[in-house]
């Protein structure tokens, strides 16, 4: 899927990528903050960062916006987000509008994982899964080596997967009790730091906390994989967590591979080794072996594959 160059969007919960690509050629590349934002600052923010990638690069012939929301794919909406203010946005017709150039929108797990099914850690697997674990969690099904989006294009919001009925409440926008994204996130990271450190003072977290700093998901991998044993517990509680989503995804798909990124995979197998012991202890045989997999493509990973669909969208309309 190389050659033509697109733009390529990864908008985030708290920080937006973009950058223009040919293949995973990176031609040009920015980023910036997208966190406490309104709807209009975001469009505003999203049409001035794509101007001035195009500007850079006045051969790119398309735009692929990534976006942590249910989208209609076929009429480039992005109908709810759950760690965005975004509700009913017209958003391709309205970037298209403004920077003259055809766009094209998809969930940000979707792309992602279309970047990790062509150029990462799912090369050669035509049935993966992908979630990205960082604020909340987002979720891509490769199917027959192709994007499944559902009847409309809002599936696959595998981040909401329910693992505790009785749970707590999902964050953002999400109406649900004990999705996986409440309790195995980046945010669900630092909230059960913050619940170690208060009671275990002497833990590094504690140490931390009894100093008056942060104790965020950030906090509780550097001290994770500095060998802090209390952190290290505080992976163990989430990465098991996720592996009991992970299980009911490989039974549902009995996908080649799961692959895992965002910024919390991080922490490595301190977050995935109890996600690969849960999908063994839980899951069908044969989908108890499933490969649980660290994406390669780092954070980036959305930013590629935006521009990727973005290439491939171009391809169909052209065809």
């Amino acid at each position: 899927m190389s050659g033509s160059e697109t733009i390529g969007v990864d908008l985030g919960g708290t920080k937006m990528l973009i950058g223009v690509l040919s293949g995973t050629e990176r031609l040009y590349e920015q980023r910036e903050a997208s966190t406490g934002q309104t709807e209009d600052e975001l469009v505003e923010l999203l049409v001035r960062e794509v101007t001035e990638a195009r500007d850079a690069r006045p051969n790119v012939t398309a735009v692929g916006l990534g976006i942590p929301a249910t989208i209609n794919h076929d009429e480039g909406i992005a109908v709810s987000a759950v760690n965005l203010p975004l509700a009913d946005l017209p958003i391709r017709e309205i970037v298209s509008e403004r920077v003259g150039l055809p766009v094209f929108v998809d969930n940000d797990g979707n792309v992602a994982a279309l970047a990790e099914y062509l150029y990462g850690a799912a090369q050669g697997k035509p049935h993966m899964v992908m979630l990205t674990v960082g604020t909340g969690i987002g979720g891509g099904l490769i199917l027959d080596g192709e994007i499944y989006r559902g009847s409309t294009g809002a599936g696959a919001e595998l981040g909401h997967v329910v693992i505790q009925a009785d749970g707590p409440p999902c964050q953002g926008n999400c109406p649900n009790h004990g999705c996986v994204e409440s309790l195995a996130s980046g945010t669900a990271l630092g909230r059960e730091g913050r619940a170690a450190a208060e009671s275990a003072a002497d833990s590094a977290l504690g140490k931390l906390l009894a100093d008056g700093k942060e104790v965020d998901g950030k906090a509780v991998t550097e001290a994770a994989l500095a060998g802090d044993e209390i952190a290290v517990g505080v992976f163990d509680l989430i990465g098991g967590r996720l592996g009991v989503a992970c299980a009911s995804l490989a039974n549902i798909f009995q996908p080649n591979a799961i692959v895992v990124g965002g910024g919390v995979i991080a922490a490595g197998d301190l977050l995935l080794e109890p996600a690969r012991r849960e999908v063994r202890e839980r899951a069908l045989n044969p989908m108890n072996q499933t490969p649980i997999l660290e994406a390669t493509l780092g954070n980036d990973a959305g930013m590629i594959g935006a521009a990727a669909m973005a290439r491939s969208e171009v391809a169909r309309v052209s065809a």
